[in-house]
């Protein structure tokens, strides 16, 4: 059973708030919390759970250090474009992306066409906090993985900021209390989510 089949099988707590009628694009920088809020936000609101760094990793059949590894970061981000563009045209859900994907013109273009994106806007401290004790980040395998991570914000958080919607990640809010931001944030595109 594949993870978007084990994930949409999980039931919300609760009543589902509303009717999906595009799909939700997590994104954000590395530790912001988009599969996270994304794998909740989807049981809450009864749609699949998809990921396009899990689905790169079972077409791959690899890891996504071990692709960077063996192909470079080009080849990992146009794999990244082709799968993001699938699953938008697959079936509505709630997508979480890599760091990296919504960097590219082509992904934004695509996630506004067909869905709503969601910056899950963390400061550096929260990052580093969740990802400093990680081994599982390809970017930061370098001699000052602080210094990297600051760089990367600096240079992303631009593009993060032309997102659809904004939610503020302090670090301390519960998983669910995130879900309950971001259904808020939703309450102002009655194009994405048909409230009941």
């Amino acid at each position: 059973m594949s993870e978007k089949e084990q994930i949409s099988g999980q039931k919300a707590a609760g009543p589902v708030p509303g009717k999906l009628k595009k799909t939700i694009v997590m994104v954000g920088m590395m530790g912001a919390g988009k599969t996270a809020v994304g794998r909740a936000l989807a049981a809450r609101l009864d749609v699949p759970f998809l990921d396009s760094d899990h689905e790169i990793e079972a077409a791959a059949n690899m890891t996504i250090p071990e692709i960077f590894a063996r192909d470079g970061e080009p080849f990992f981000r146009q794999k990244e474009r082709q799968v993001i563009a699938r699953l938008l045209e697959e079936e509505r859900g709630v997508l979480s992306t890599g760091g990296g994907a919504f960097l590219a013109q082509e992904n934004r273009e695509v996630i506004t066409a067909k869905g709503v994106s969601v910056w899950l806007d963390a400061g550096l401290d929260v990052l580093w906090n969740r990802v400093r004790h990680r081994d599982t980040r390809p970017l930061l395998r370098t001699a000052d993985p602080y210094a990297t991570l600051r760089g990367l914000y600096e240079q992303r958080v631009p593009l993060y900021a032309k997102a659809d919607l904004t939610v503020a990640s302090d670090g301390q809010a519960a998983i669910e209390t995130m879900v309950d931001r971001v259904l808020d944030a939703l309450k102002a595109r009655p194009d994405v989510l048909e409230w009941k």
